[in-house]
């Protein structure tokens, strides 16, 4: 059925899929007849340790970026002690190429919504942040929406969940990102939460110990959260027959991922997808195939912190392995950005070392300045008025900042490093094709504004 609500109406914008007319969203009601909330139900009738325990044995790794176990992240509570506990719910999907989460508030925001409730239950969780993007202005208004009907339907509230089948209470407020991209950051987020500036915290203290308003917090994604339900629902083995095992002695890659194509294919979109799925596959039956049937040059794997995977790479598998297999910081958000053969690689390291200079919030030194360093010799090079002196000085300036090197305090700096590091290392060619044999004549500009 069609969206009723008028503001909801108006602010649907031009669709690639359809008119906006028969866009649709979800409703409580829709969603219980199709076994919405059905999980919350069960959990219920579980002990908290017991939904932990459930978590745990699924190996449901986080969906949002880094990939760490959900279930041993909640572990890392301390014992309850009567004081506030607190769910951070990070939608600030800032992330360039990254879109999977806008399409699940999209479409389906009490699956979210009931993974909430789950995790606050199971953790002994009173109160949850929904921290949604900023500039997701119509996605907010459909998850204000949704939290309403979930409060109306007797979910959260002072009664108790589930119309007080269970006394412990939770509330459920939605609170917009400041706009920055460091706000995705789990302690950036904390602090945005807290109206202060968006500045990631030194750990120790970890979140889950000292979060927000300096009280035990758990962070979780999204899709990370809308995987709870299910879970419950059909249990640890249906869960564990997808996705795949590790290749390397890791930990598995179970279940599926919503993967969002982008760039040069046919038909970019988001894709869910079993975990272990070679981009080659993912491109060619599901995102149509290369754009006007050019070569594959290189990927994006997930989010473009994440580096570059090569032309020699095409047939990686998108899964949480992919890290240590073909030299990426990681999977990501698993959301590839696709480049045909025509890409200009020196272009694009300039494209990101531009965005990441921007999006410094500034607080550590070797980020502030050697983000700016990055992109001003990238721009040199591209120019054309660079030697290989600056192209040895570009890969010593992006290997010595980051929380890896220990030098930062958040990993903004270590997307940009990877981002920098992979494509000059996979496509060395086309940047020595760029450099001057001699220094660069007194008063040449080093860069663009």
């Amino acid at each position: 059925m069609p969206v009723t609500d008028p503001v909801l109406t108006k602010r649907i914008p031009t669709w690639p899929w359809g008119d906006p007319k028969d866009r649709h969203i979800v409703t409580y009601d829709e969603f219980t007849k199709t076994g919405g909330y059905q999980a919350l139900e069960k959990a219920l009738d579980m002990t908290p340790a017991e939904v932990v325990d459930v978590v745990k044995d699924s190996q449901l790794r986080g969906r949002g970026g880094a990939g760490f176990p959900c279930g041993l992240k909640w572990t890392f509570l301390p014992e309850v002690d009567g004081g506030r506990r607190y769910l951070a719910v990070n939608c600030d999907e800032a992330e360039p190429g990254t879109f999977k989460d806008r399409l699940l508030i999209d479409f389906d925001p009490h699956i979210i919504l009931e993974g909430i409730a789950i995790t606050c239950y199971a953790c002994h969780l009173d109160t949850a942040y929904f921290f949604i993007r900023g500039e997701y202005r119509h996605q907010a208004r459909v998850v204000e929406n949704a939290i309403t009907e979930a409060y109306d339907k007797g979910i959260f509230g002072k009664q108790g969940l589930m119309c007080g089948k269970s006394k412990y209470a939770v509330e459920c407020y939605l609170h917009r990102s400041a706009g920055a991209y460091i706000c995705g950051e789990e302690t950036g987020l904390l602090e945005a939460i807290e109206g202060k500036r968006a500045w990631p915290r030194i750990k120790p203290p970890f979140p889950a110990v000292k979060g927000l308003f300096g009280r035990p917090t758990i962070v979780n994604n999204v899709e990370t959260l809308a995987a709870v339900g299910p879970i419950l629902t059909n249990g640890v083995q249906w869960w564990t027959k997808m996705g795949c095992e590790s290749s390397i002695g890791a930990p598995p890659s179970y279940g599926p991922k919503l993967m969002g194509v982008s760039g040069h294919v046919t038909t970019p979109g988001v894709f869910e997808c079993d975990l272990g799925i070679p981009l080659s596959k993912l491109v060619n039956d599901f995102a149509g195939g290369m754009r006007g049937g050019k070569k594959f040059k290189g990927a994006i794997a997930g989010g473009v912190s994440m580096g570059i995977l090569g032309p020699d790479q095409f047939d990686a598998e998108m899964d949480f392995d992919i890290g240590r297999k073909y030299d990426v910081l990681g999977l990501g958000t698993a959301c590839p950005t696709i480049f045909d053969e025509d890409t200009d690689m020196v272009a694009v390291a300039r494209n990101i070392a531009r965005f990441f200079k921007n999006e410094s919030c500034g607080q550590c030194t070797p980020c502030r300045e050697g983000t700016q360093w990055i992109y001003m010799l990238l721009c040199r090079i591209e120019k054309g008025y660079a030697t290989s002196k600056d192209l040895d000085l570009l890969l010593e300036i992006s290997g010595s900042m980051g929380i890896m090197p220990g030098t930062t305090i958040c990993g903004l700096a270590d997307g940009n490093n990877w981002a920098v590091r992979t494509i000059v290392n996979k496509y060395r060619d086309e940047f020595e094709a760029r450099i001057r044999p001699s220094s660069v004549p007194v008063g040449m500009t080093v860069g663009a504004s």
